[in-house]
């Protein structure tokens, strides 16, 4: 799929339930990241948790599909999945970031599965406790941190009922 490309979603796809199609990124790494964990069934970096995140566009009403790095907080399907807000250092929150804080209601897809979610910021408490497990999964984002005088938001997204 190529960057801006648009695919068909399934309701499980799309946390609404319309059926409605996904955008993937513009960003050309992004986009293809997304292909590459398609091709490899939600395995693109060997070693590396990566899941793909489809959110509703806070302006555009679009749902808007981006893949991120994950590691997980707890055990079990309750067990929150922590992404990590950084937009490689950038001054700006990364959309899909922005997108979320505008409606915290996600679809996830994790391997082969898919399922609707929820998103909310990790408390100063547990952004704390959770920015050493997130750091030691992906070095990388200590040096986004030290790149940017912004707070990087943790942000957990727990599957839900529907």
């Amino acid at each position: 799929m190529t960057a801006g490309a648009t695919r068909p979603a399934d309701a499980a796809d799309d946390a609404t339930g319309t059926g409605a199609t996904a955008t993937d990124s513009p960003n050309p790494w992004v986009a293809e990241h997304i292909r590459r964990f398609e091709e490899t069934a939600g395995q693109p970096r060997p070693g590396i948790s990566d899941l793909l995140l489809t959110t509703r566009g806070r302006r555009s009403g679009l749902l808007r599909r981006t893949a991120l790095a994950y590691v997980r907080d707890g055990e079990g399907e309750g067990a929150a999945y922590v992404l990590t807000a950084s937009n490689a250092g950038a001054d700006r929150h990364p959309a899909w970031y922005l997108n979320l804080a505008a409606d915290p209601a996600v679809t996830l897809q994790v391997g082969t599965g898919t399922f609707p979610a929820i998103a909310r910021r990790a408390t100063p408490a547990e952004a704390e406790r959770l920015w050493p497990v997130v750091v030691a999964a992906m070095p990388s984002y200590a040096t986004y941190r030290a790149a940017t005088d912004r707070e990087i938001p943790l942000v957990l997204v727990t599957r839900t009922g529907a």
